[in-house]
């Protein structure tokens, strides 16, 4: 199949999803390139100083990986950065037949399609940062991927690790790829189980805290508070939700299920299986990093994927737009 969009396998026409990256993509210098080159980065990173009160392009632009670490200011600066490339790529012709957001991703995914307004979403995910913060200073947490070893077999390894602690299955991001999360001492119990059972590795995680884990259920009651101040509208494209992997419904079934997301797992696997049936027949990564790519590619097989986290594979991207003479957007 030729260019970046064609019919589906039953001669339906299909489209690209949309995949916003989550937490673990940042990276110093990450949006170097589009504050750079692009006004439409430029103003909108300067809608996200102001909204939340630190300059976050600069952050973006020079701030080192320590600083980006810390969850209060990593996720911001995520979904800011991830939204600045979707506004270059709608204001070039990109019209995505789906979003879906990685974790942190699902609130860029849900501005992207019209559902949170961006000053919700970065007040969100800045809140959000500093709640899961609290919660990792509090207990000592882990996160690791369990790389080679079907999911059921990572659910009984945590199980087997019960005595240790608390640890759960936090991302179902491929058919072998599993990542876990909880207490530290029952994540490494769990990880050794794994091993046991035949898994190729386990990876302990450089995260600022248990994502995706019971253990977030501290934090739960004070953000849904906060979602409940926040308007929520219907999706005007459609959202496949991380906590469910299907299609949401309606702006309060959003609303809920970002509250859910926070002690739920992330169903990326399922994510990716309901795009392939929408028919998505490409995937275009949002933001910073390659991650998504690479779990759509092996999770489907023979999925075609773009990324945009550099200036190179932006440009890629737009060559890809042009073959449908979309204009591209001007560089300054």
């Amino acid at each position: 199949m030729t260019g970046w969009t064609g019919p589906g396998s039953d001669g339906t026409p299909a489209g690209c999803l949309a995949m916003f990256p989550g937490q673990g993509s940042q990276r110093p210098g990450m949006a170097r390139h589009l504050l750079d080159s692009y006004p439409p980065a430029r103003e909108l990173f300067a809608r996200a100083d102001e909204i939340l009160g630190l300059p976050l392009s600069q952050i973006c632009v020079s701030g080192s990986a320590a600083e980006l670490a810390r969850t209060e200011i990593t996720q911001p600066a995520i979904a800011a950065t991830g939204l600045a490339v979707y506004e270059l790529l709608r204001r070039a012709g990109y019209r995505p037949a789906a979003m879906a957001g990685h974790s942190l991703g699902e609130y860029p995914a849900l501005v992207a399609a019209g559902v949170l307004s961006l000053e919700s979403a970065l007040e969100l995910v800045r809140l959000r940062g500093r709640l899961m913060g609290e919660v990792a200073r509090e207990v000592p947490g882990a996160m690791a991927a369990v790389l080679g070893l079907p999911a059921d077999k990572v659910m009984a390894a945590c199980a087997d690790a019960e005595g240790h602690g608390l640890v759960q299955v936090a991302n179902y991001n491929e058919p072998l790829q599993t990542v876990i999360s909880g207490h530290a001492h029952a994540v490494e119990a769990a990880g050794r189980s794994a091993l046991d059972a035949g898994a190729d590795r386990v990876v302990r995680l450089d995260v600022g805290a248990p994502f995706h884990c019971s253990l977030m259920s501290a934090v739960q009651e004070e953000f849904t508070q906060a979602l409940a101040a926040h308007p929520f509208a219907d999706p005007e494209v459609p959202v496949i939700s991380s906590v469910t992997g299907t299609y949401v419904g309606s702006g309060e079934e959003a609303r809920q299920l970002l509250r859910r997301q926070l002690t739920g797992p992330v169903r990326w696997v399922e994510v990716l299986r309901t795009a392939a049936r929408h028919p998505v027949d490409a995937y275009t990564e949002i933001g910073p990093g390659r991650v998504l790519s690479g779990l759509a590619r092996r999770t489907l097989g023979d999925a075609r994927t773009r990324s945009t986290g550099d200036p190179r594979r932006l440009t890629a991207l737009y060559g890809e737009l042009a073959q449908h003479n979309w204009p591209e957007p001007v560089a300054s």
